[in-house]
């Protein structure tokens, strides 16, 4: 039975992170944002207009460097506080606050990247050889030349960013504050709704009744805002197709992918290749999810089911440390030191509250620990979610030590590579430990099912919709919900074809991910994932010496290219091939859960 969600302040401190590592206080936050202003006012008077050789770009970068490793803990204590209760009014405000605040600090720097691109390249390199540190940053810094406008226009644009960041704000606030869900009613009985329970529930609900009264009350309540949703989300997209046309990118997918560090033809790849060649082998997976279940037809609101939910046990937070540890006891002792201090000292927020972020995300801010939002239901699902959220933590935990506050983060492509990592390892250490038929359909149910389905399907499907809006925006046109729900049914059917109903409400999907205000970031999930699954492989194949080489990997940071990343870990994703046989080992999968299934009810009759 699915209950109303409590009050933030109704859930149990336990179940919750602790920001006081950040900062003890309030006090202490508006201290530190008190300090920074001031900090950021001594460095603009000190550097600004003397940065003219080698040297002074050195002493330049190493006090923003210092200013930038201060506003860490300010952004993310802002970001953090307001995720976990979006209904509350203090969050909001300092948030409000703190981003015109970080506004005028922008403003205020932008001199620096100008200034630094205005000296030769060859005044650069002599700053380069002087402290190799900054030299990752430098480099990125050489590729912009072409796209870096006047000075005054950068400082002006610098304090618009709060503005220019006002429409995902605005998305949060119509989803988590301003949307509020009826009751659904099924067979007399009236049953609670909210975003959490949905997707944390009746999404997977067993009782067809149930789940897909559900699906049809969410979607009811979607569409009362899909105008507004529609008129935000368009907001997004015009700014980023005229901040591509101010800085002379030929187009916006150029703009966007230009610190991704990769170029069109990956991003193409990732969604022409699954688009295809994955589709058959889902709708396989479709048909035996409807064959098990007895379904009438296999509807849209039907994909999220477990194969075996009689087998699906429960598991508490406690019992969830076991399966990870257990499951990631091959990254060494200093990644596990990592994971079990990640309960202890409340790293992360398990508790189901109003007003909560929905989802599940990993923060990690350079020269503090990781910290993970998470809604804990007590499924299998949730484990799997936890170990992937962990896979974020332990690449920042590992970069963030190794590297400075401007060289740790790699491009996005590569970002999702370690989190579903961790989920690989998951499965293959569940599959190791048992040969009964239904705990094995059971495992690799919940791979195909939670780590591709999420990554490969769900994410991917989000990247084919996106690519025909952004191409729609490139073409100098807008978009509203009509044209939404027509590319994203669009993109579903195509899918699906036959053998899926993509029933009414299906289209409004896309109003469910804040992903589309964070540029091209869908199709990146399944980059990752290609990257882990031959890495998993390796693992399984070699042990230690493969394990060994990941961890490098980790510590390199944002020090390297996706493509050099990729090759430190022994895949090359210049070929087609990581994809293909990604693909090709999802197939194989859901081969097994037919034979498995068809072995189980042959026993049963």
């Amino acid at each position: 039975m699915v209950k109303s969600l409590p009050l933030r302040s109704e859930v149990k401190v336990e179940e919750t992170w602790n920001l006081e590592d950040l900062f003890k206080t309030e006090e202490d936050y508006n201290a530190a944002v008190v300090e920074l202003e001031s900090e950021v006012d001594a460095y603009a008077e000190k550097f600004n207009g003397k940065i003219t050789d080698a040297a002074s770009v050195i002493e330049a970068l190493k006090g923003y460097l210092t200013i930038c490793e201060k506003i860490v803990p300010v952004g993310t204590y802002t970001s953090l506080a307001t995720s976990t209760d979006q209904t509350n009014d203090e969050a909001q405000m300092r948030s409000s606050k703190f981003s015109s605040t970080s506004a005028k600090i922008n403003s205020k720097l932008s001199f620096v990247n100008s200034e630094l691109l205005d000296l030769t390249v060859e005044t650069l390199e002599e700053a380069m050889k002087l402290s190799p540190d900054f030299k990752n940053y430098l480099e990125k810094l050489i590729k912009k030349k072409e796209y870096q406008l006047h000075p005054e226009v950068e400082k002006t644009l610098a304090a618009f960013s709060s503005t220019f960041n006002a429409p995902y704000g605005l998305y949060n606030t119509t989803k988590m504050v301003d949307m509020s869900f009826d009751d659904f009613v099924v067979d007399g009985k009236s049953f609670p709704l909210s975003y959490v329970s949905f997707e944390g529930d009746w999404e997977s609900e067993p009782d067809t009744a149930k789940r897909r009264a559900a699906f049809d009350a969410f979607s009811k309540k979607l569409r009362d805002y899909q105008h507004t949703t529609a008129k935000t989300y368009d907001m997004q997209l015009q700014t980023e197709k005229t901040t591509a046309d101010v800085r002379g990118y030929e187009s916006v997918f150029d703009y966007l992918l230009f610190n991704q560090e990769v170029d069109k033809s990956l991003y193409d790849r990732q969604i022409d290749l699954i688009t295809k060649e994955l589709a058959p082998h889902m709708r396989k997976y479709a048909k035996l999810l409807q064959k098990v279940h007895g379904l009438d037809k296999m509807t849209f609101a039907d994909l999220k089911i477990s194969l075996d939910p009689s087998y699906e046990p429960k598991i508490t937070v406690e019992e969830s440390k076991k399966y990870i540890d257990d499951a990631l006891a091959i990254m060494g002792d200093d990644y596990i030191n990592m994971v079990n201090r990640s309960y202890e000292e409340r790293w992360i927020d398990f508790a189901q509250n109003k007003g909560k972020s929905t989802g599940a995300f990993c923060s990690s801010p350079h020269g503090y620990h990781p910290y993970i939002l998470i809604s804990w239901t007590g499924s299998m699902e949730d484990v799997f979610v936890l170990a992937h959220e962990l896979g974020h933590a332990g690449h920042f935990y590992n970069a963030n030590r190794e590297r400075n506050v401007f060289n740790a983060r790699p491009s996005m492509y590569f970002i999702e590579a370690p989190s579903t990592m961790n989920e690989m390892l998951m499965a293959n250490h569940l599959l190791k430990n048992s040969d009964d038929p239904k705990f094995k359909r059971w495992v690799i149910s919940s791979i195909v099912s939670r780590t591709y389905y999420h990554n490969f399907v769900t994410h991917l499907l989000e990247a084919a919709y996106q690519r025909k809006v952004y191409d729609r925006i490139d073409a100098g046109g807008s978009v509203n919900a009509t044209v939404l729900n027509e590319l994203k049914r669009g993109v579903l059917e195509d899918f699906w074809g036959e053998d899926v109903d993509i029933n009414e409400g299906a289209e409004l999907t896309w109003m469910r991910q804040p992903h589309y205000y964070m540029g091209l970031y869908p199709y990146t999930y399944s980059a990752g994932l290609t990257i882990s699954t031959q890495v998993s492989k390796r693992i399984l194949d070699e042990g230690q010496p493969a394990v060994d080489e990941w961890l490098e990997v980790l510590k390199a940071g944002g020090t390297k290219s996706p493509v050099e990343l990729s090759k430190m870990a022994g895949v090359d994703i210049t070929t087609e091939k990581p994809l293909h046989d990604t693909i090709a080992y999802i197939g194989e999968l859901i081969n097994q859960l037919v034979e498995l299934t068809e072995e189980i009810e042959s026993v049963k009759n």
